[in-house]
């Protein structure tokens, strides 16, 4: 089955495509001659994944997916959330992302160890995230949801030389002490929360 998917994240691309397997053919955005940012203004996950989808199926009139993904910090509020890909500015530059990620669990860190050395009763900081896909597929103009969720922790610096995004500092809890970046992309694959949304969209069409 051919599938165009709204992205042009190469990284991203590759693993849906390792994902999903044989049987499936994914087009990237440029190959259907999509060249400029596809809009994603909702105040959800949900809504930018739909909104992008329905956009792409607008262009090219064929089944095609979208995804949103974004870090939930428990210390930051649940940031960045929705503004997962430009948290540092539009630019979307991951690097300036995950430095403003761990600036910000610093400063939690460190305004909780001056109130403890004031006496005050503080909780422990945490540092535990997550992160969540959705995809909307559109097949024949009708869309259909699937989700994923990846729980783990922040680190305290980047690690690794593989993945994409914030890899470098988000240790999943099936490999403690090792990021997402310094884990193979076959191990990887196997947890995430993008696979795990991609296997139910890809066990959803092998089942219709």
């Amino acid at each position: 089955m051919k599938l165009v998917f709204a992205t042009g994240n190469i990284g991203k691309l590759r693993e849906a495509s390792e994902i999903l397997g044989e049987g499936f053919e994914l087009v990237s955005l440029a190959q259907v001659g999509i060249t400029e940012d596809i809009p994603e203004t909702g105040n959800t996950l949900m809504a930018n994944s739909l909104q992008k989808a329905k956009y792409l199926y607008d262009k090219v009139g064929c089944n095609c997916f979208a995804d949103d993904t974004g870090l939930e910090v428990d210390s930051l509020g649940g940031a960045p959330g929705v503004y997962t890909a430009r948290y540092a500015g539009e630019g979307k530059d991951f690097n300036k992302n995950m430095d403003k990620v761990l600036y910000e669990l610093s400063v939690v860190e460190t305004e909780a160890r001056m109130a403890k050395s004031m006496g005050l009763s503080v909780k422990p900081v945490s540092r535990r995230a997550r992160f969540k896909s959705v995809i909307t597929l559109i097949i024949n103009g009708e869309p259909h949801i699937f989700e994923g969720t990846l729980e783990g922790e922040i680190g305290y610096e980047k690690s690794g030389n593989g993945g994409f995004g914030y890899d470098p500092i988000f240790i999943a809890d099936e490999y403690p002490g090792m990021t997402l970046a310094d884990i193979t992309e076959e191990q990887k694959n196997a947890i995430s929360h993008r696979g795990k949304a991609l296997r139910a969209m890809a066990q959803w069409l092998k089942e219709q």
